[in-house]
């Protein structure tokens, strides 16, 4: 059975830094897309950062492009979030997500594209 889970999650203040942890367990998604997406009060879920496959080229959201990156450790089967400079828009709960068969650059936007996903982590950015 494939987990998901993330921590990480927390308060801070404008402008300062969290980093997020996802740790997957019951398969390896070394060869496959992972990444994250997040939920704010009332709004859809909207994509944040993913890559196809480990080492591949990471697809920003235009809101996060230079402040967020994305590591992934193979070896630990987990993805992490880097987030500086973070904004009070940035409040949100984060979630970690995984695909189970290859997916196309195009799509990796796309909520639909993740087959699994994490139970989520509040971060709350104070002004």
């Amino acid at each position: 059975q494939v987990q998901l889970v993330e921590s990480g999650g927390g308060l801070v203040q404008a402008g300062g830094s969290l980093r997020l942890s996802c740790a997957a367990s019951g398969r390896s998604f070394e060869n496959y897309a992972m990444g994250w997406f997040r939920q704010a009060p009332g709004k859809e879920r909207e994509f944040v950062a993913a890559n196809r496959y480990s080492g591949g080229i990471t697809s920003f959201a235009d809101s996060v492009k230079g402040r967020f990156t994305i590591f992934r450790d193979d070896a630990k089967n987990t993805v992490d979030l880097q987030m500086n400079s973070l904004k009070p828009e940035d409040t949100a709960v984060y979630y970690c997500a995984a695909a189970k068969t290859a997916i196309p650059f195009a799509t990796i936007r796309g909520v639909a594209s993740y087959d699994y996903w994490g139970q989520g982590t509040q971060v709350t950015v104070s002004s």
